[in-house]
């Protein structure tokens, strides 16, 4: 009797291997659909080509804007669009190498620009917009 089991618990594993052979075609369909996306591709490129039309600048970034007399002694007095007041402050800390040596994200200000700091020695990048925006009107 013990063969007879061991002869009816063998053809309940032959159904199992062919689940696991069922199985091995399922794996091959990813195959299939990475070839898929490469036809997309083409797509893209022409749905990059329709937008043609330029930018329009930001008019608050644009409107020209007065200096206070601490920050006309870095960039001048006449009036200016804050993207040039950003510019012109980076030519003067970049001119007089004010920029840290070892995290390029801090400024060390000098005495010019320790004025426009509120006082502080050393101001990061993103800390020095907001207190240049304190002296623009």
């Amino acid at each position: 009797m013990a063969t007879a089991k061991k002869a009816a618990k063998k053809p309940a594993k032959k159904p199992a291997a062919k689940k696991a052979a069922a199985k091995k075609p399922a794996a091959k369909k990813p195959a299939a659909k990475k070839a898929a996306p490469k036809k997309a591709a083409p797509k893209k490129k022409a749905a990059a080509k329709k937008p043609a039309a330029k930018r329009k600048p930001n008019a608050a970034f644009m409107k020209p804007l007065t200096p206070s007399a601490m920050l006309a002694m870095v960039v001048g007095s006449a009036p200016l669009p804050r993207t040039e007041v950003t510019k012109k402050i980076w030519d003067y800390i970049k001119k007089n190498k004010l920029q840290d040596a070892v995290n390029r994200r801090l400024i060390n200000a000098d005495e010019k620009l320790r004025a426009v700091f509120g006082g502080k020695g050393k101001v990061s990048m993103f800390e020095m917009t907001k207190l240049v925006s304190n002296h623009l009107k």
